[in-house]
């Protein structure tokens, strides 16, 4: 659990000369719980400081993978869903596991299609994500995706799925409203729109997702 600070870091510029604190340090750990989905861990750990901690990890079987679908007009698919965690209905991008043996590319274009009932042509990683790194080590990575058509739609069979397309500028002011929370969503959503005025896009493709229609 503890990080070899041998390791290659792939640190910000603002990191260099910066002295690290020491890492946490694991005395031995045991699985507490599991299911086919998820693992939770116990370790005596102790923290930077040198107190001794007993902390828990929750460590997903699978990758995050997720997918903003931008359409040719600059409006995006969006899905909508009840969370039990959280008891309530989400609107999301399109997002789903994918196995580690498995090329997450091909998972995301699997949950794009069982999802929303999408393919596209044009796929585009933009952000690489730690979930929640207090609690789990749970990774994700997100991509944005244009050139769409329909394909079959197959949700999970614990899914019921509704979808919705918006002007991408209104999914923007809807995260700043606090009406989308899904926190993959919300940072892919705002990576795409700095990457739109940051001319990191296809020029078309930034001008209609700029434009408010």
């Amino acid at each position: 659990m503890s990080q070899d600070e041998n390791e290659p870091q792939n640190d910000p510029p603002w990191a260099e000369g910066v002295t690290r604190p020491p890492p946490w340090t694991d005395a031995g750990g045991r699985t507490v719980y599991e299911n086919p989905w998820l693992r939770l861990t116990e370790h005596n750990a102790t923290a930077p400081t040198g107190a001794p901690a007993l902390y828990a990890v929750l460590r997903p079987r699978n990758l995050a993978v997720g997918v903003l679908p931008i359409h040719d007009d600059g409006t995006v698919t969006l899905v909508g869903q009840s969370r039990f965690a959280c008891a309530d209905f989400s609107w999301e991008m399109p997002e789903g596991g994918a196995p580690f043996d498995e090329d997450p590319l091909e998972g995301i274009r699997r949950e794009l299609a069982e999802e929303a009932g999408l393919k596209a042509d044009h796929w585009l990683e933009v952000l690489q994500m730690q979930m929640s790194n207090s609690v789990t080590d749970e990774r994700a990575v997100a991509w944005l995706c244009w050139g769409l058509s329909p394909a079959p739609v197959a949700p999970d069979p614990t899914e019921v799925i509704v979808t919705a397309r918006t002007p991408f500028m209104t999914l923007i002011d809807a995260i700043g409203r606090g009406q989308v929370q899904d926190a993959f969503t919300v940072a892919t959503a705002l990576r795409a729109y700095h990457m739109a005025r940051e001319s990191l896009l296809p020029g078309w493709l930034a001008h209609v997702m700029l434009h408010r229609l």
